[in-house]
């Protein structure tokens, strides 16, 4: 392996312990990136195999169905996503009125509520006997057969649930882009006579296209991961027909063509996400410029903003939030019994083991490119960083596939040489939950990670080593107190992604081990939503933590950005 193609260290060092140490980290990384990139050509192989027949079934019978559900759901919730996110973060970022600095960060509160959680949340608001039917016919003196109430549970209704939740992602990334933009050229388009919102449909919307791109296709990809809402929705998808296909008709092949068939839909998206913003700046040409003035918007309008800000605050947060309160005073679980206690137990030990094998992991994989930038390990990063884009259900299917072929190659050879099978070392276990985590949320850790080591001079590695400190002695005595807060971060953010995470846990999870989200599903599925409740309010009160973290980092961001020659 040349120089060339490693391409030369950040900083440069001849000795053979340092040489050592940085070939043993491209290794790792190496070793990372296929473990990563075996689950999902394991589904891959599948569309070459031949099937128990279930594949024919299916595409005589429900094939049809399932694609149009997909790119109906796409074409719903990237609309709905990109109004809602690109609309308010406009608001919030360059008008002012009342609660539009509050509404800054509440407008990301939705992000701590998982779509399912909010999907059961809505159905028993909105069911006959629950409180808003109750009111109306209360109110007006109705019995049931006077009036017509809409049936959530379809597509629309799927793909409103996700948008509430999911708007968020292009929120964050278009509010980013908005305070990026120099106040330059909007007070150019104003002086040519262009009116607010005309400045911001001709000047300000094209400027920040490549990060709506980027957000929508976020928003995108965690709608066709999603599992527990489309199942109680009763909306046929990939991700609940791969579940009824592999443990329905017991047709793995099938469930890995079907698998297949879903990734394809996610590399679709990330091609046009790439093409949407390959070799393109919409900026202002550096970061050295005025931040534009917010406008002080007349009664009317800020009265109107008020509201369009926060209906998705109220859909997407408080009203759920209310609901699962409600339910939770009339019949919810309670959290000194065992039973939820053992529930509990399972998923932080799950989430915590899983946050110190995955930020390790990304530890490694950010060093690696640290110590030794190029070509190589820049491809490297970019496999072992891949999982993400990846559903957990396509993710759960090749780790299945993978490991029970494993499984089986140690069963049979310890069958002929012991005498006695090792049964499913691998995948009955939580090493594949595991692995499933590793494969899923290695970007998720990545990326703090990174961002951190990108802030700690490459001359405070220089100066260690002129003095003779080792490449371990650098990373132990300077980078790991530095990197404190971005380990800190990468964790808490794996460790609320696990708790939340629920198609691939459902589909890997060993036999009889069930966390706190296969708990809120399995009640809500037996339609015990009262129970459910309080299971989904901890994974909600857990995921409030990371947004209000996102959230200080924004506002120091913002008052940074603020200062003169920021």
């Amino acid at each position: 392996m040349t120089d060339a193609l490693l391409g030369q260290p950040s900083l440069t060092d001849p000795r053979p312990a340092f040489m050592a140490g940085r070939r043993a980290l491209l290794a790792v990384a190496l070793v990372l990136a296929t473990v990563v990139i075996t689950p999902i050509l394991a589904v891959a192989i599948s569309v070459v195999q031949q099937s128990g027949g279930a594949i024919a079934h299916l595409a005589e019978t429900v094939l049809t169905e399932i694609v149009l559900n997909t790119l109906g759901l796409m074409l719903m919730v990237g609309a709905g996503t990109a109004v809602i996110g690109v609309g308010t973060a406009w608001l919030v970022t360059l008008c002012r009125f009342p609660g539009s600095r509050a509404l800054e960060w509440m407008l990301l509160l939705p992000l701590a509520v998982p779509a399912y959680i909010i999907g059961y949340a809505y159905t028993d608001a909105m069911a006959v006997a629950g409180p808003v039917q109750s009111s109306l016919r209360a109110f007006f003196g109705w019995s049931r057969s006077d009036y017509w109430f809409p049936d959530i549970h379809n597509l629309p209704g799927v793909s409103l649930m996700l948008t509430l939740v999911l708007y968020p992602y292009v929120y964050l990334l278009a509010r980013s882009a908005f305070l990026d933009q120099s106040t330059c050229v909007l007070e150019a388009a104003r002086t040519l006579g262009a009116s607010p919102l005309s400045a911001f449909l001709r000047v300000g919307l094209p400027m920040a296209r490549p990060a709506i791109a980027a957000g929508v296709a976020l928003a995108l990809m965690e709608a066709l991961a999603d599992f527990g809402t489309v199942q109680y929705f009763g909306v046929t998808t990939f991700t609940t027909t791969i579940y009824r296909t592999w443990f329905g008709l017991g047709d793995r092949v099938a469930a890995g063509q079907l698998a297949t068939g879903l990734l394809g839909f996610v590399l679709l998206l990330v091609a046009v996400e790439f093409l949407a913003r390959r070799g393109r700046r919409f900026g202002a040409g550096g970061r050295r410029h005025r931040t534009i003035a917010p406008l002080q918007l007349r009664p009317r309008a800020a009265a109107a903003a008020l509201a369009a800000c926060a209906l998705p605050v109220l859909l997407g947060f408080i009203l759920p939030i209310a609901a699962l309160l409600r339910l939770h005073a009339m019949d919810g679980d309670s959290l000194v019994n065992p039973r939820f206690l053992a529930y509990a137990q399972n998923s932080f030990v799950l989430a915590g083991a899983a946050a110190l094998v995955v930020v390790t992991a990304a530890t490694m994989v950010a060093y690696a490119g640290r110590i030794a930038p190029g070509l190589f390990t820049s491809a490297v990063i970019r496999v072992a960083s891949i999982g993400y884009a990846v559903p957990g259900t396509v993710i759960a299917v090749g780790i299945l596939t993978a490991l029970g072929g494993l499984d089986g190659a140690l069963d049979g050879w310890s069958q002929a040489t012991f005498g006695a099978g090792t049964g499913l070392l691998f995948s009955g276990s939580a090493v594949a939950l595991l692995y499933a985590y590793l494969v899923r949320f290695l970007a998720v850790a990545a990326g703090p990670v990174e961002s951190g080591l990108h802030q700690i001079p490459a001359s405070l590695d220089a100066a260690a080593r002129t003095l003779g400190a080792s490449a371990t002695k650098v990373a132990a005595a300077i980078h790991a107190p530095m990197l404190r807060r971005s380990l800190l971060t990468a964790a808490l953010l794996v460790f609320v992604d696990v708790l939340k995470e629920l198609p691939a846990t459902i589909i890997v999870r060993p036999f009889n081990f069930d966390t706190l989200a296969i708990r809120v599903y399995n009640l809500a599925s037996d339609e015990r939503l009262a129970q459910a409740s309080t299971g989904a309010l901890v994974i909600v009160a857990i995921g409030i933590v990371p947004v209000i973290i996102l959230t200080r980092m924004i506002a120091r961001d913002t008052r940074l950005g603020s200062r003169p020659g920021a």
